[in-house]
């Protein structure tokens, strides 16, 4: 947990500065990030050795240019100065062939057609976690709702039963927190997804009308023109990316839609009052709080931008949450503002590697805002007992209590 006396203390003067790894910019690391787009558009944080580019025109360049920037030595700074092997199946820190192979093959985790057939369900799972709390003058929407719901959506996609779902769910999380101010030592068990393995062995074993024995089952074309099928790690890896990004991101979504709607109470009343505006409001709340500050690239060549040479082999972190506020792309960016003009936002990636589970994270956060509205119109959060996540990837809260009114 993040000491909130320490969070309390944004550094926003002196020189410009940002250290993903220090706690005083999770509450509120914008101030620095307007800094870096006007004053270090190329930024360069010399105790880690990274460079970082703020602004939105910038970042849509270095995600957008795979042949260029690529993906292959990780995406979080502590892989990509870690000169970690990425293992076959991980396909976000992959380049292509093999990207566009094992990318290719989860598409049809998130088809159109099986992301609408969940929608029933999501309801069933919002329904089942707050019709208990109605009458009462309290809730958590991470408690009650943001750790319930997305778990159980990735647990129905997977086939899991529910009986696992909390104990991967805990080890998920512990394998995301970090100590204030330096960096995750991820294992390899969460990375290799081997909280997982005795329920995909049973599968590889018996095989049945599943998500999991269907990708098993599939063959494909590897890079050599050679037929083949997912090994046993493989979906291991595919597994423990599907459950760890399907939870934190949509779990951060709900938590910080309920803040933000809390902290502006009338566009909550007027999307209350006419629910064609929960959809663009979960926009905003995406671009206003992406829950993944940046995405990491590996420049191939030294590459120079403003004046600056990255060179080649260094890692630049393309900052979505600094680039969704680019007023030079979205009028006066640091407000919240639900009736804005849409411009696509940064939070789900750009080009080729942008999160293939987006429209599914989209889904359930529309489903769980008109959820909360239908049995709790009016409420206002507890922020001196909120708590946020310890991490260095995925900014978002632990507990979010809130007074029903």
């Amino acid at each position: 947990m993040v000491d909130s006396a320490v969070m309390d203390r944004p550094i926003v003067d002196g020189p410009v500065h940002w250290d993903p790894y220090d706690q005083r910019y999770f509450k509120n690391p914008y101030p620095m990030f307007k800094r870096m787009r006007e004053e270090a558009p190329v930024y360069y944080n010399d105790q880690f050795d990274f460079y970082a580019v703020s602004r939105y025109d910038d970042c849509v360049r270095v995600l957008g240019d795979r042949k260029a920037f690529i993906s292959g030595q990780g995406g979080v700074l502590e892989f990509m100065k870690g000169q970690f092997t990425v293992p076959s199946g991980m396909f976000i820190y992959e380049d292509p062939p093999l990207h566009t192979i094992h990318r290719s093959l989860l598409t049809r985790v998130f088809s159109p057609k099986r992301v609408s057939a969940l929608e029933a369900q999501i309801r069933e799972f919002c329904a089942e976690a707050l019709d208990p709390l109605v009458g009462g003058d309290k809730l958590d929407f991470i408690e009650h709702l943001g750790s319930e719901m997305p778990m159980r959506v990735i647990g129905l996609l997977l086939g899991m039963p529910e009986e696992r779902l909390k104990e991967a769910q805990r080890k998920v999380d512990e394998s995301m927190r970090t100590v204030p101010g330096q960096p995750n030592e991820t294992s390899s068990e969460s990375l290799m997804g081997l909280y997982y393995a005795d329920y995909v062995d049973d599968k590889i074993a018996n095989p049945g009308d599943d998500l999991i024995s269907d990708l098993l089952r599939a063959e494909y074309t590897d890079e050599n023109g050679e037929a083949k099928r997912l090994t046993r790690d493989e979906m291991l890896c595919f597994i423990s990316l599907l459950f760890g990004a399907g939870n934190e991101t949509t779990n951060r979504l709900i938590g910080w839609t309920a803040k933000l709607l809390s902290e502006h109470p009338d566009q909550r009343r007027e999307i209350n009052e006419n629910r064609a505006l929960i959809i663009p409001t979960i926009e905003e709340v995406l671009r206003y709080e992406s829950p993944g500050l940046y995405i990491g690239r590996t420049p191939v060549d030294d590459f120079e931008l403003h004046g600056t040479v990255v060179p080649a082999g260094t890692p630049v972190l393309a900052v979505a949450g600094a680039a969704n506020r680019d007023e030079a792309k979205f009028v006066d960016g640091e407000a919240f503002n639900i009736h804005r003009e849409r411009h696509p936002h940064l939070t789900f990636g750009y080009g080729f590697h942008n999160c293939l589970g987006n429209a599914l994270a989209r889904v359930e956060g529309r489903i769980a805002l008109e959820e909360i509205l239908d049995r709790f119109p009016d409420w206002e959060v507890d922020m001196e007992n909120a708590v946020m996540s310890s991490t260095a990837t995925v900014r978002g809260w632990e507990t979010l209590p809130a007074f029903i009114r």
